[in-house]
């Protein structure tokens, strides 16, 4: 290369960019001493040597871009001297008797050696990205050690099946129908599962990690964000064995059947924003209106007790769960086509009233999938509203029972007052 190439493929980055990389890797130094300093160790790196390694890297990377020869070169010096000061270090004995094999000084000084090259042959974002990850890494070394001690192995688990189902499973499915039955794909099944099941364990999650005890309605909102059902269940058997906690089932059971619109219209805007969009404005008054009475009737009476955590529920990302949606989800699918062919938008609607009695997601997310067939969007927004209004009576009645009445008459007048603004929703909107 001659020469005044070279000078020109030095500087055709721009003053600034060899700025960056100088700050990227000074700011990144300072993280990497103040970690050393509080673990009382001496390591390779630091405020002067990182900004060096990322200069180095990037006039390697500037001098013979394509390929980058000279950049692999230092690449395999560097990672030469590192192997041989972690084999050095492993004869070291930390204080604690136990032999030195960390690897955070290594791959820190590698790290630095990267930021020259990244922030020239990429966006900068993509170098100030790695250096701000590599910090927050670095530097929450106690936070993540606790985290991962306090997380037990089923979560760790459950994470992988989560992986597994949206990584693996879900791609590997045909988008096409198997049946003139109805219109919906084996991967539109599947992904309306992953859809209501991801939005359950991120609740699941909120409430055992994040939520302290004793969190008043917060917790029933986490849990309607779960599964409404579930948590006027749970809230009502409490208020029938706690005579103190009616109040409290009373505002719970009313919060998360409120926040299930909001579940709800986020379920549907993954596979219909146009739908979504257009009952956002109805499903999110009468969410309002439900939270408006719950927390007015929770201000209202006397509180001696906080909601509890509902934590003891099924893992929402479990094959039984998913199995078990993925069946409902075709069989109410056909339902609805089936339905809306022979008796048209009434069939529609009275399936959309008999649905509240259970789990109503497969149902709502197949209206979203045009799994009514035909069904113009009014008919199918309306079902939405139907369905959900349902429920509401549904839930009351459950409350009541599993209560044995201590719920009592103010539980069965809010739900019904939910009931009535949804279904009037639905009348204005067909």
């Amino acid at each position: 290369m001659q020469r005044g190439a070279i000078v020109t493929t030095l500087t055709h980055t721009g003053f600034v960019a060899w700025l960056i990389i100088v700050g990227l890797g000074f700011f990144f130094g300072l993280a990497y001493e103040d970690f050393n300093a509080r673990t009382g160790r001496r390591r390779p790196g630091g405020v002067r040597s990182f900004p060096l390694l990322a200069l180095a890297g990037g006039v390697l990377f500037a001098l013979d871009p394509a390929p980058p020869l000279l950049l692999g070169a230092g690449l395999a010096v560097l990672g030469l001297w590192l192997g041989l000061y972690y084999w050095r270090g492993m004869e070291e004995l930390a204080p604690d008797g136990a032999r030195n094999v960390g690897l955070m000084a290594p791959l820190s000084n590698l790290v630095a050696f990267l930021i020259g090259p990244l922030a020239l042959a990429g966006p900068f974002w993509m170098a100030v990205g790695l250096t701000v990850a590599a910090t927050l890494l670095l530097t929450a070394r106690e936070t993540l050690h606790s985290l991962a001690r306090g997380i037990d192995l089923a979560e760790i688990v459950n994470a992988g099946r989560f992986l597994l189902i949206t990584g693996l499973v879900l791609p590997l499915l045909p988008d096409r129908p198997v049946t003139t039955i109805t219109r919906v794909t084996p991967h539109e099944a599947w992904l309306a599962m992953v859809a209501v099941s991801s939005i359950s364990y991120a609740s699941y999650l909120l409430r055992r990690y994040v939520v302290p005890r004793g969190s008043g309605l917060l917790v029933a909102f986490l849990g309607g964000i779960y599964s409404s059902t579930v948590t006027t269940v749970v809230l009502a058997r409490r208020a029938g064995a706690e005579a103190q906690a009616v109040v409290e089932a009373q505002s719970g059971i009313v919060v998360a059947n409120a926040v299930m619109y909001p579940r709800l219209l986020a379920v549907i805007l993954l596979f219909n924003p146009d739908m979504a969009l257009a009952l956002a404005p109805w499903m999110l008054a009468v969410g309002a209106f439900g939270g408006l009475l719950a927390l007015g009737w929770y201000r209202l009476r006397d509180r001696k007790a906080a909601v509890p955590p509902i934590i003891n529920v099924s893992n929402p990302l479990g094959l039984g769960t998913a199995a078990t949606f993925g069946v409902l989800f075709v069989i109410v699918s056909i339902l609805a086509s089936v339905t809306m062919r022979i008796y048209g938008s009434s069939g529609l609607y009275t399936l959309a009233g008999i649905v509240g009695v259970t789990d109503i997601n497969p149902f709502i997310v197949s209206l979203a999938t045009h799994g009514a067939g035909a069904a113009p969007d009014p008919v199918e927004m309306a079902s939405v509203l139907i369905a959900t209004g349902s429920n509401h009576v549904f839930h009351a009645i459950y409350a009541s029972v599993y209560s044995r009445g201590k719920t009592g008459a103010p539980l069965v007048i809010f739900m019904a007052l939910m009931a009535a603004a949804s279904l009037g929703a639905a009348i204005l909107v067909h």
